[in-house]
This record gives C-alpha cells, sequence and structure tokens, in this order.
C-alpha cells in the first residue's frame, strides 16, 4: 500500500481506527468462501467514502486531540505527523513519485510546498471536501 493510501486511509476512515495498539482492520471474507488464516489476515485496501469527508474538519479535530498538529495546513511534514505517518526525506520522496510531484529538489521547500498541494488535490479528487484554498 503507497503512502498516499495510507493517508486516505487514516482522514476517510478516522473514526473507524483501531485503539493505540490493537490489530489493524483485516478484510471480510466472503461466506461462500472457505476461512483460511491467509484469507483471514488479507488487509484491505483503502477505499473512498460513500458520503464525502470534511478533510478539513478531521484533520483540525485530529489537531486538537494532538493537542495542535503543527501547522498542517501547508506542511506536507506536519500533515504526515498528525496522521502519524512516515515523515522522512525518503517517505516523502516516495510519495512525491506516486503522485508525480518533481518540483524542486527533494527536500526542498519547494517540493514540500507542492506536494502537500498535490496530496490535499488527490484527496479532493477522490471524495475529500478539501477547501480550494488548501491545495491552489
Amino acid at each position: 500500500m503507497g503512502l498516499f493510501s495510507k493517508i486516505v486511509d487514516k482522514i476517510f476512515h478516522h473514526d473507524k481506527a483501531a485503539p493505540s495498539g490493537a490489530a489493524p482492520a483485516l478484510a471480510p471474507t466472503p461466506s461462500a468462501a472457505p476461512v483460511t488464516p491467509a484469507a483471514a489476515l488479507t488487509p484491505t485496501a483503502p477505499v473512498a467514502p460513500a458520503a464525502p469527508v470534511d478533510v478539513e474538519a478531521v484533520l483540525t479535530s485530529m489537531a486538537e486531540i494532538e493537542g495542535g498538529g503543527g501547522n498542517w495546513r501547508t506542511s506536507i511534514v506536519d500533515l504526515l505527523k498528525l496522521l502519524k505517518l512516515d515523515s522522512s526525506l525518503e517517505a516523502r520522496k516516495a510519495l512525491a513519485d506516486e503522485l508525480g510531484v518533481h518540483a524542486g529538489e527533494a527536500g526542498s521547500a519547494e517540493q514540500n510546498i507542492a506536494l502537500h498541494k498535490a496530496v490535499m488535490k488527490k484527496l479532493a479528487d477522490n471524495g475529500g471536501q478539501v477547501p480550494e484554498s488548501l491545495y491552489r
């Protein structure tokens, strides 16, 4: 699963998140198929929500719970940290490749800004309600 899929999962399914330290959600097994250990442990892929998710409200709520959330509205590093995802340079390089963001040098302010905007735009394209101010 790519980093963007993890971002989608954290935001679009935040209300279904398992308590800290709990096992991740597993894919339901169709009733017609026999249950095997391998099938029971297959993780689900993130799915766009049935109804639009207010991304700004979710992130604002998460930031309040975490006691701040840094500057997640403009910083890709703070956004990833708020979502408790890897914010390292290597992770951001992989996310940039995944989203086709090739602005500036890897890790530069120019690339980080472009990457944040691309994440917000892609969230909007995938069923999230995202104010244009977060990606324009």
